[in-house]
């Protein structure tokens, strides 16, 4: 991709810019409160998200530290119920759902297509704010009196506990219709807002997890909205939809809930994927091994995730034939994922691999997705289910996708992109420390926790057996490094905004076309329209000043002296 350097293209549309960088291309609060800058969206979005993760991870700890002993340790057992529900709810609905694809997502996903936004950037403001909307919902439901369920909001409990699950439904309710407006919002910029060249073979594998994603998002997320309405309803006017005692049918809610919740595990995965394959490419210094490959692996998980969701209700009364399907249906899961898994480790094979912060998350993820899926087998075969249902072990297994999968590639993203975001280096050893960190305590916190499940601890208890109490405390201990890991990295954040260094506009010598640009972009990411002459990956096409690490101006004046001396 030619972007600033090589043959460009201008077009009508194509006319001169201010050199400002979006950061400082206007100021003030309505510069930002009314933006349609995709970028400053995308930065808004990430901070909202940052604040849920911090939110979500206090009550982790809450949870944690309550589980040191049996019996009560800090809060009684409504407290916990309420700590335990809402640590999942916000970490599922308000930060990892949109980590990736509406902070990142919106950030990189024009630049990538070599486009000056997204299709519909009013739109795009208007997603945001609805995700604010449906927060606060949330963030009310938290101040009145909680909810108590579970993040699964299971009936017939929930139609019957006098916490607010009215107001933390509507809340996912709202922020439902965001995911669906982003999603849309992504489909129609990839077809129509391509650079000049960029065929969907020469698409960046992140564009096509985020593709696959918003397909995902347009089609399932419309059938939570109306289950959560329906409960809305159950609750408000005594219905009889879920409830036994009004004639309703609580798995006919489970049925509902699990058809969007396991595409919406794919909602969170299938952009940490996007990441990692990112990270493999430009630290491994070579093209993705199998890219369509790869591409398609994400097309075909987006088709999976709709056939397999009743594997979470083995235990609730199906009939033996339907068990058998939804068991088979399952394994096939294993297929895609483990195709990403073997062409990254491909790539890695014979490339320049580097070891900065971003590559370790990436290597990372590998490793933690690999024994997330791996122990998702046994929960996939009925035999093995029945033992492991609803004990620790699925809580571990969960984890070990959601955070070693998508949280590792969102902080690994997050590492990767900040010098293009914010235009500053950040301390490579604080990074590294943090990492290291983040890495044992996760390990600890949900390792322990298989061996909790497979000996028969149940998940969401209050109170257990004085045997379990040597592997909840190691897991809890395991937690406090986890919380160490994650504020050191906050400070270091920190640290880099307040006198990092300026970042070159390509500090890891990537080909990926983002890196094509300034660091940070300008207001409209390129002064004209980019033509498309090579795949995000190929490095034996990229010119030596598309790779070139340092500052243009020091690169000018080092070309310049080296001929001066070859003159004469």
């Amino acid at each position: 991709m030619t972007a600033q350097a090589g043959a460009t293209h201008p077009t009508s549309h194509d006319h001169a810019h201010d050199d400002a960088d979006y950061l400082r291309a206007s100021s003030g609060f309505r510069s930002w409160a009314m933006t349609l800058d995709h970028k400053r969206i995308g930065i808004m979005y990430l901070v909202a998200v940052l604040t849920a993760f911090l939110a979500g991870g206090i009550f982790a700890l809450i949870v944690r530290t309550e589980l040191l002993w049996p019996g009560r340790t800090i809060v009684d057992p409504d407290t916990y119920n309420k700590a335990f529900t809402l640590h999942g709810a916000i970490m599922v609905f308000l930060f990892i759902i949109p980590s990736i694809p509406a902070a990142l997502g919106n950030f990189f996903l024009p630049l990538m297509l070599g486009a000056k936004d997204v299709a519909f950037p009013r739109l795009n403001l208007a997603s945001f704010y609805i995700y604010v909307f449906g927060a606060i919902f949330a963030l009310f439901s938290i101040v009145t009196s909680a909810v108590d369920t579970g993040w699964t909001f299971y009936t017939p409990y929930s139609t019957q506990t006098g916490t607010a699950v009215i107001a933390m439904t509507l809340g996912a309710f709202i922020l439902g219709f965001s995911s669906i407006l982003t999603g849309v919002n992504f489909i129609a910029t990839v077809h129509k807002l391509r650079a000049p060249g960029l065929h969907w073979k020469r698409l960046p594998l992140f564009v096509w997890s985020i593709y696959a994603t918003s397909v995902i998002q347009v089609l399932a997320t419309p059938v939570l909205a109306i289950t959560l309405l329906l409960l809305i309803m159950e609750r408000a006017l005594t219905l009889g939809i879920f409830d036994p005692r009004l004639g309703g049918d609580p798995v006919l809610f489970q049925h509902f809930f699990w058809f969007y919740s396991h595409p919406a595990v794919y909602i969170m995965i299938l952009p940490g994927m996007a990441v990692v394959s990112e990270l493999i490419a430009t630290f491994s210094r070579r093209k993705i091994f199998g890219y369509m490959f790869v591409a398609m692996s994400s097309v075909a998980l987006a088709l999976l995730a709709f056939l397999v969701w009743a594997h979470h209700m083995f235990v609730a009364g199906m009939s033996e034939y339907a068990v058998m399907v939804f068991s088979g249906l399952t394994f096939l899961v294993a297929i895609p994922s483990a195709v990403k898994v073997f062409n990254w480790v491909a790539t890695l094979y014979k490339g320049s691999v580097s070891f900065e912060s971003p590559m370790l998350y990436g290597l990372a993820f590998i490793v933690l997705f690999t024994v997330g899926g791996l122990t998702g087998l046994p929960l996939a075969t009925i035999v093995t289910d029945v033992h492991l249902h609803d004990t620790y072990y699925v809580v571990a297994h969960f984890h070990y996708v959601m955070v070693g999968g998508t949280v590792f590639g969102f902080v690994g993203g997050l590492h990767y992109w900040w010098p293009k975001m914010t235009g500053k280096l950040y301390n490579e050893r604080l990074a590294q420390i943090a990492f290291s960190l983040v890495f044992t305590g996760f390990n600890v916190t949900f390792f322990t926790q298989f061996l909790l499940g497979s000996h028969g601890m149940p998940r969401r208890y209050y109170d257990y057996l004085d045997q379990y109490q040597p592997l909840h405390g190691f897991s809890s201990f395991g937690s406090y490094i986890l919380g160490v890991g994650f504020v050191i990295m906050l400070w270091m954040f920190i640290q880099s905004l307040m006198r990092g260094p300026k970042s070159p506009p390509n500090p890891w010598g990537s080909a990926a076309f983002e890196w094509q640009t300034s660091s940070p972009p300008i207001a409209h990411n390129f002064h004209e329209t980019p033509i498309v002459t090579r795949g995000p990956y190929d490095y034996h096409l990229a010119t030596e000043e598309e790779l070139y690490t340092g500052f243009p101006e020091d690169r000018v004046e080092r070309v310049t002296a080296k001929t001066e001396k070859e003159e004469g």
